[in-house]
């Protein structure tokens, strides 16, 4: 792969909170819609609806997501329930097996990184200027209805096509590297072949969009072996330093491993020979010969780079899977192979300006004076901070998947209980407090969920409004997307909630009975905990 293949990036929102309101409500230190933060950016919420002093000494006070999401904890503490100490209503619920549910069929196929579900940025639901709570309105539509919101392709410039179904998109930064080529490149074909006149950046643009396409061929080469190995790949984009495969799962052995990473160089040698054996067959001070010698050159340069052994080089990929080959451990193989690529950033800071004044790269050493010199210390200053910093995402990545297997499903999941369409708020908060629950599911009459009642629609309703509104008005109706097994955990758990953005998902067994309520905010408040763990 091209120095600038990046996995897609983890993408979080900070979730809200769901606090003991005196009045009975479920409280909110965040807005489940609100988003806060990208990426490994993750910032704790603010107080919302500020629970009554009874509810506050029921509830947890550190704060932990343990706490926040454990199924025990009360759904609203109103201070008139006192929570039970079983499960009745609870139970029951669980009992009653969806309709035509079959177990996991909630699950989804991927999803783009190791991400916590929810708003992200270029989602529908994402504000990241959202108003204070006091003021903020809700995400969804006043009745709860309708489809839950499907996340959007991700764009990256001029759609060029899709080869094999995957997007290859020209990123606008490629314009200017394209610019950059011509320009270069008629310098030198103004020594060469003077007679072209002006024309000589016609096929020097010529040359940028060829060279380019080889770039292509090569991030194809992985993009076929990730498919190859049933790894969904995102896209493909061309940008400034070549190209980026973002393929959206690890392989899982080190072999396949190896072989995505080393498909992508040997595509670009074979591509190397193939010019080579053109440029047999021209007169070498042709357009065509200098043409397909600089294509050869292009396509060996492209791939010796690739091959240095350190991410997020192709070769330190390779170095990994040998690593992790020998120790069984993937995490130890992306830390070596981080390092290694940490150490090659300051080689090539360090080498390119040395060997380019030396003349040990086919220049002559006394040429390599003013503009050069300053020319070739900012293109080893890019090199060298791509490739640190792709090393350093790599470490955070391979981070984050060792921590995703701690979050499951089943252990975050909140105790509901069932009410039906027509039950006035206040009564459904009253036996959830009874119950010591944190969410409601809407069933029919004979007991098959309906729908999810929204917690951020809750807050909306004033108290005195809460004995005339029937809990039907302020649910999300349920979709295949929000039924999740409760088996679920790790990557398989963020890619379910993924593939249904929603706030709040029903959880089943295996056999279709219900087992809870999975809030997206909970998930988040675990992720965030995991992350700050220490590996």
């Amino acid at each position: 792969m091209h120095p600038d293949r990046a996995d897609a990036d983890a993408q979080r929102t900070t979730p809200a909170r769901a606090e003991g309101a005196g009045d009975g409500s479920p409280g909110t230190g965040t807005h489940p819609d609100r988003a806060h933060a990208d990426g490994p950016r993750a910032a704790a919420g603010d107080a919302g609806v500020a629970p009554a002093p009874a509810a506050r000494a029921e509830s947890d006070s550190d704060g932990s997501p343990e706490a926040d999401t454990h199924p025990d904890r009360a759904y609203a503490g109103d201070p008139h329930a006192a929570p039970a100490a079983g499960r009745p209503e609870a139970d029951r619920l669980r009992k009653a097996p969806a309709p035509g549910h079959a177990p996991g069929s909630g699950d989804a196929h991927r999803r783009e990184q190791p991400s916590v579900p929810g708003p992200v940025p270029g989602h529908p639901n994402h504000r990241p200027d959202a108003p204070a709570p006091g003021d903020r309105p809700l995400a969804h539509s006043a009745d709860g209805k309708g489809p839950a919101p499907h996340r959007p392709e991700p764009r990256g410039g001029l759609l060029m096509g899709r080869p094999f179904g995957v997007p290859v998109y020209v990123a606008p930064s490629w314009f200017l590297v394209a610019a950059l080529i011509t320009w270069v490149f008629g310098g030198q074909l103004e020594r060469v072949l003077p007679e072209l006149g002006a024309a000589r950046y016609l096929v020097s643009l010529f040359f940028a969009v060829a060279f380019y396409a080889s770039v292509l061929v090569h991030e194809l080469a992985h993009t076929v072996a990730a498919l190859r190995f049933k790894l969904p790949v995102r896209r493909i984009q061309l940008q400034f330093f070549g190209g980026v495969s973002e393929i959206e799962k690890e392989a899982e052995t080190p072999g396949r491993e190896f072989v995505l990473a080393f498909v992508g160089p040997l595509l670009s040698l074979v591509l190397a020979g193939a010019f080579y054996g053109a440029a047999q067959t021209v007169e070498p001070g042709t357009v065509p010969g200098v043409l397909l010698a600089g294509l050869m050159i292009s396509n060996l340069i492209v791939a010796a780079f690739n091959l240095l052994p350190g991410l997020p080089l192709d070769g330190g990929r390779m170095l990994r899977a040998v690593v992790w080959k020998i120790t069984g451990k993937p995490m130890k193989g992306t830390i070596a192979a981080a390092w290694v690529g940490r150490a090659l950033a300051v080689s090539v800071l360090i080498g390119l300006p040395l060997l380019t004044q030396s003349g040990a790269l086919g220049t002559d050493a006394a040429d390599n004076v003013g503009m050069d010199t300053v020319l070739d210390a900012l293109l080893a200053a890019i090199l060298a901070a791509i490739i640190w910093t792709g090393a350093g995402n790599s470490l955070r990545m391979a981070r984050l998947r060792e921590h995703l297997p701690e979050l499951r499903a089943r252990a975050l999941t909140r105790r509901a209980v069932p009410v039906e369409t027509d039950t006035p708020l206040s009564e459904a908060l009253r036996r959830a407090n009874a119950a010591g629950a944190r969410a409601l599911v809407v069933v029919d009459a004979d007991g098959q969920p309906l729908s999810l009642v929204r917690e951020a629609a809750i807050v909306g309703v004033p108290e005195h409004r809460r004995p005339w509104v029937a809990v039907s008005g302020l649910a999300q109706d349920l979709t295949d997307g929000m039924r999740v097994s409760a088996e679920l955990s790790g990557e398989e758990l963020l890619d379910a909630l993924r593939a249904t953005p929603a706030t709040e998902y029903l959880v089943v067994e295996e056999t279709g009975e219900i087992y809870g309520v999975l809030s997206a905010a909970d998930v988040e408040r675990a992720f965030v905990k995991a992350m700050a763990r220490p590996s």
